[in-house]
């Protein structure tokens, strides 16, 4: 019997989306941006103590071969040949900090994930070292003094990990945020591989002058950064280099560029005053300010945009950064167990079509975006005998539409042009109740596309228009029509703007909960001093929890 005939489709972009929770493959038609097929793998983090976040560098990799084998076998299984991928990009969970061994390709701890608080006081001591009427540090990077960026993870391992010490001092170590790392293995590791990172991923590092485009010299000197450790910084589309192994052994690598920056390109925010939000394991919200760097006087950061390609323009975003989104359902599920997967919080939310007056604030990771506090922690207040699960279901969802609110409102002083409608794209925005609270609480409408992988879409965008590759047009008149879903906001203003002023109230409570020591000690003596409200609160949730596992309604 003749093998069947391959389907020929043209020109094939691959996009690797490493995320704080999964890493995914997708492969997409450069002439229609048709999603042919893709594979996730849900990735372990680690919490070695409190506030602590770590992943394995090596699962990371891992994931990302495994996916690219598993989608090059789906695609077969299609009759769609793999020899039709002509270029791969990277998206990547941005700011995680991982330095490894040149010589071994071994890395030489664990990827200190974005989330990670353990450097509090690293923060709290560099921050008194700068003038007060002279912040060089935002100035130069546009960002605030927080545990958030790359540069004091980096410094908070060169001055406690003996085996990174010893490979700096032996010229052996090289540094990276995730896309750094998967780019230098993919690309040969230890044999040839190439140590570089894009513009996008750069300007989260707090090392880099986002008006330059370069490693900033007095920058590094105040975080006592070695500059010989750092990726070569790129475009956000050019080769990089060819993969080396696997399914696509040959395949230019010749896009990259932060998660946020990959979503905002594929939502074709291309214009002054687009913006997107994110619903990931956080939620970000960028808006695009074109050619020119806006600073925010209301706590967002100023990143870069994108620079897709050598010769082309930079341009820069206003972004909000919430830290938990995605991760409170996770919360529910792995901690509490109130549901078995990620999709049943939509059914639990939907049986009350309200939280009753129940408040969720999940400050896991203090507070990012517009407060910067990192003393606060999770509360749920508003707790009545009448309370259950489903109330408190629908307020983590709630709670990631109000923290988008308090961002879009800052967005919106900064630009002084309020945002008409936003649009929205992420793993969380196939919740339909999360959408329409969306709609409801910001009292705009909420656009969503079809296709709803806007991330690895920009990654894949920016690898197809790279010079050498040039399979995908950036032209306008190019870009294909993506159909979108519309949620309009069906409450009254009144209702949307006391819902929104009760959950404020409920933010300022949950400030001022951890000092410096017990979030880096995970002191036990903390709990001497919280307040009974918070025993009378983790009593509830674990009660909910037990019941709920027991069976009791």
């Amino acid at each position: 019997m003749a093998a069947a005939k391959k389907a020929v489709l043209g020109p094939l972009v691959g996009a690797v989306d490493q995320g704080t929770s999964s890493t995914r493959f997708l492969v997409f038609n450069s002439k229609t941006a048709e999603l042919l097929s893709h594979h996730q793998v849900e990735i372990k983090q680690e919490f070695p103590r409190e506030g602590w976040v770590e992943q394995d560098p090596k699962e990371i990799l891992h994931s990302v071969y495994e996916c690219i084998e598993k989608t090059c076998e789906k695609l077969g299984q299609l009759n769609i040949d793999i020899s039709n991928i002509k270029a791969i990009g990277v998206s990547n969970q941005r700011e995680t900090t991982v330095v490894w061994d040149k010589l071994t390709g071994e890395p030489l701890y664990n990827a200190v994930v974005w989330l990670d608080l353990r450097t509090q006081s690293t923060v709290e001591s560099l921050s008194k070292r700068i003038p007060g009427n002279n912040n060089f540090v935002k100035s130069k990077t546009g960002l605030p003094l927080s545990t958030y960026f790359s540069a004091v993870k980096l410094r908070w391992l060169l001055d406690n990990v003996r085996k990174v010490q010893k490979a700096v001092e032996e010229d052996r170590a090289l540094f990276g945020t995730v896309d750094s790392w998967l780019i230098w293995s993919l690309t040969g590791g230890a044999s040839g591989g190439v140590h570089c990172t894009d513009v996008t991923n750069a300007s989260r590092t707090m090392l880099f002058n986002i008006h330059s485009l370069e490693w900033d010299k007095e920058l590094c000197e105040f975080f006592e950064i070695p500059m010989k450790i750092l990726p070569n910084v790129r475009s956000s589309s050019e080769i990089y280099g060819l993969m080396k192994a696997g399914a696509l052994e040959g395949v230019p690598i010749s896009g990259c560029l932060g998660d946020q920056s990959a979503a905002l390109v594929g939502q074709m925010c291309f214009h002054d005053g687009q913006a997107k939000n994110t619903y990931g394991t956080g939620c970000f919200l960028l808006c695009n300010t074109g050619r020119k760097c806006v600073f925010s006087e209301h706590g967002l950061l100023t990143t870069v945009a994108y620079k897709l390609g050598r010769d082309k323009p930079v341009y820069y975003a206003l972004e909000g950064s919430v830290a938990i989104a995605g991760a409170v359902i996770r919360w529910l599920r792995d901690n509490l167990g109130i549901i078995k997967t990620s999709e049943e919080i939509e059914k639990l939310a939907k049986e009350v079509g309200t939280s009753y007056g129940c408040y969720f604030v999940p400050a896991f990771s203090g507070l990012y975006a517009p407060y910067w506090e990192p003393s606060a922690r999770g509360i749920i207040c508003g707790l009545t005998q009448f309370t259950n699960k489903c109330h408190i279901a629908f307020a983590a969802l709630e709670a990631v539409c109000f923290q988008t609110r308090e961002i879009l409102d800052a967005m919106n002083r900064d630009c002084g042009i309020p945002l008409s409608h936003l649009q929205v794209d992420g793993g969380m925005t196939n919740n339909k109740i999360l959408m329409q609270l969306q709609a409801d609480i910001l009292y705009i409408p909420v656009v969503k596309p079809s296709m709803p992988e806007t991330t690895a879409l920009g990654a894949a965008m920016a690898a197809g228009a790279a010079e050498g590759v040039g399979v995908w047009s950036l032209e306008p008149e190019d870009l294909s029509a993506v159909t979108m879903e519309r949620f309009e906001p069906q409450i009254n203003a009144e209702e949307s703007e006391i819902r929104y002023s009760t959950w404020k109230k409920a933010v300022m409570k949950s400030m001022g909960w951890v000092t410096t020591q017990s979030s880096e000690s995970g002191d036990p003596s903390i709990f001497c001093s919280l307040p009974l409200g918070f025993f009378i609160v983790s009593s509830m949730v674990m009660l909910i929890g037990a019941r709920y596992r027991s069976g009791m309604p």
